[in-house]
């Protein structure tokens, strides 16, 4: 039997009056790897946001893990790494002091001198975050979300700005 790391029921929410998500209900199974699909607008970085807690639902219920984020943050985030659609970065801030902070937030985080290597960032890990091309600010949102070594990984548009 499959054992479900994420559940979502009825899940609606809205902004403004126009409902972003309308009555979304799926589940994923670990091991699963699931993609949400839909043209701008249409609700996956809100439906992110709602199984992450960050943003509360108008009805419905997401759950991950078995828990309830909004209720079990600190849970949650000791278990789930998140590259955001938009991520903001500390002005004056290499990448190696980026992975430093990230790792310390970890009881066991993973290498990130290794990660480093994996996504092509090692030269690049005294270089403030600023000074990096788009594309390498996202590699480095990846390998953030990955220090943690999570049970789940949010990827949130994660082709934007990447070569093939």
């Amino acid at each position: 039997m499959n054992e479900q790391c994420i559940q979502v029921k009825n899940l609606t929410k809205s902004f403004l009056g126009r409902k972003v998500i309308n009555d979304l209900s799926f589940e994923v199974n670990k091991g699963e790897v699931f993609a949400l699909l839909g043209h701008n607008g249409a609700g996956k970085s809100t439906t992110i946001d709602l199984l992450l807690g960050l943003k509360c639902p108008d009805l419905g219920k997401a759950t991950i893990l078995g828990m309830d984020a909004a209720k079990h943050r600190k849970k949650v985030f000791e278990k789930v790494g998140v590259q955001l659609q938009h991520t903001e970065y500390q002005n004056m801030m290499t990448v190696e002091e980026a992975c430093m902070e990230y790792a310390s937030l970890y009881q066991k985080p993973s290498d990130y001198k290794v990660l480093l290597d994996s996504f092509g960032l090692s030269d690049l890990k005294k270089s403030y975050i600023n000074k990096l091309s788009g594309g390498e600010k996202q590699k480095l949102s990846v390998v953030l979300a990955l220090i943690g070594n999570p049970e789940i990984v949010f990827l949130d548009e994660l082709t934007t700005g990447l070569d093939v």
